[in-house]
């Protein structure tokens, strides 16, 4: 990519705008998914630029009951200033009050009758890390409370907290009361936004490709320049009706992070995140679990899933980033039989369950004979061709297996065999009949997978009335796979 100019200050105060709009879209989006899903104590409208909330009054998400949510959001074009005390204590360009004061004076205007509130700066900037009290933040609850009431007032913390006291307007004891409802949003680069906002619309039951999160965006502003500071439910609804961004129900969400973690997370029903408990420094690297971790915590924590979402809960979205065996075993916790309606973005689209095809899709079948024990072996060949892997494992450790079945697709392996949803279903139900007829002689499974990962979560959806089945998983090492997952079928 050419190096870019840099941006006037023109540019950067319309990308500004850009991102706080977003940011508003994204509260839209979740009042909506909210109603849907009789969330406890939902959004019912979004402000934005209100009168009276102070420096907090660029997006407000306004709650059936309080407290309701005021941030700040504050934009950056460049990393060149983090998120620290100078920054927060620094006197605005023409000597007004700095943006933690700004923040203190709101707290206090919108707390003075003892009404509960949840304060956010959201920015795009990140924490010092080398910050006293920033540093301090709960990556969970985007908090400096607790540990930044800790230590005595000669220790580096409470020299801090002194001077955040000070630049702030209040006494120590309220800046702690402070810091216990603000939260400090930060590192939300704009690519971490849209994806974000992207799968918070496909949780919502909306078209989620970027034109349709601009389109929101676009209607958000379109409000603001009206003077249109409230956005109802009702209006939103009628701004998702009139932009045609309609695509299905909301749904719960399952949130599963073992590559690299999962904007969606904060937004779930249920997550696991098992980033940090993976080998490997990326997310190309990141294959299996990092001992003392194992494939058996992880299948617990999938597992419990279900039993996590809200009452009577059919449909849900996954989320995160999986390989094949890990999606494998979420399609199983959530089986069809059972009454579950997944769904997963593959490649931008969205592949239901549910979608409908014509007929089953039944794969093209090639046959080894092992006669090295009595359960069948099937590897499922459909971006790419691993016969020879799966044969050279089988062998080599004496997988008890008297044949391997590579299945395909009837056009051949290939990482565009499977084009959408439709084929996708398609496929996973003609490979599961399949199976049923070809296992009735032998008493286990042994699964191996080569295909999008979307087509492994949709076929552990139907895999039901075949035979216990272990999942193995390419871990990339000289004996190609490993035992991952046992699954009941």
């Amino acid at each position: 990519m050419p190096d870019l100019p840099a941006p006037t200050s023109t540019g950067v105060r319309i990308a500004g705008d850009r991102y706080q709009w977003l940011v508003a879209w994204q509260g839209c989006v979740g009042a909506v998914r909210d109603a849907a899903l009789r969330a406890t104590n939902p959004v019912v409208a979004v402000g934005v630029e209100v009168d009276d909330a102070g420096n907090l009054d660029d997006v407000v998400l306004y709650r059936q009951a309080s407290p309701h949510t005021y941030m700040q959001v504050k934009y950056a074009a460049d990393s060149s200033t983090p998120v620290n005390g100078d920054y927060l204590l620094k006197l605005s360009d023409r000597g007004g009050p700095s943006i933690l004061r700004k923040m203190a004076r709101a707290w206090q205007q919108l707390a003075q009758d003892g009404t509960p509130v949840d304060l956010a700066l959201l920015s795009n900037r990140s924490p010092d890390a080398e910050d006293p009290l920033i540093s301090l933040r709960d990556s969970r609850t985007q908090l400096l409370v607790p540990k930044a009431a800790q230590q005595g007032p000669k220790s580096k913390k409470g020299q801090a907290r002194g001077r955040w006291a000070d630049g702030a307007g209040l006494s120590e004891e309220e800046l702690l009361d402070l810091l216990k409802v603000l939260r400090f949003d930060l590192a939300r680069d704009v690519t971490h936004l849209h994806e974000h906002l992207q799968m918070l619309m496909f949780a919502a039951g909306l078209r989620f490709e970027e034109e349709a999160m601009h389109a929101g965006a676009d209607w958000v502003a379109r409000q603001v320049a009206a003077g249109q500071r409230r956005l109802s439910l009702a209006d939103v609804r009628e701004a998702i009706r009139s932009l045609h961004l309609e695509a299905g129900s909301s749904r719960a969400v399952v949130s599963i992070a073992t590559l690299k973690p999962d904007p969606m997370a904060e937004d779930a029903d249920y997550a696991v995140d098992w980033t940090d408990r993976f080998e490997g420094a990326s997310a190309y690297l990141k294959r299996r679990p990092l001992a003392p971790a194992t494939w058996a915590q992880l299948q617990a924590d999938i597992e419990a899933a279900p039993h996590r979402m809200p009452p009577n809960t059919a449909a849900v979205a996954v989320t995160g980033s999986l390989r094949l065996a890990p999606a494998f075993v979420v399609g199983a916790a959530f089986r069809m039989v059972a009454g579950a309606d997944l769904a997963v973005v593959q490649r931008g689209q969205l592949w239901s369950s549910t979608e409908e095809y014509e007929t089953p899709l039944a794969p093209a079948v090639d046959e080894h004979a092992l006669g090295l024990g009595p359960d069948l072996a099937v590897a499922v060949a459909v971006a790419t061709d691993p016969t020879a892997d799966v044969l050279d494992f089988l062998r080599e450790q004496q997988v008890p297996v008297s044949r391997l079945l590579v299945l395909r697709p009837p056009a051949g392996a290939k990482d565009n065999s499977v084009p959408d949803a439709a084929a996708a279903n398609a496929l996973a139900v003609g490979t599961r009949d399949l199976l049923r007829r070809a296992c009735r002689a032998h008493p286990a499974i042994h699964l191996f997978q080569a295909g999008p990962m979307g087509l492994s979560l949709l076929l552990g959806n139907r895999w039901n009335r075949l035979r216990p089945t272990t999942v193995y998983e390419d871990v990339n090492t000289q004996q190609v796979y490993e035992k991952a997952f046992f699954i009941d079928a």
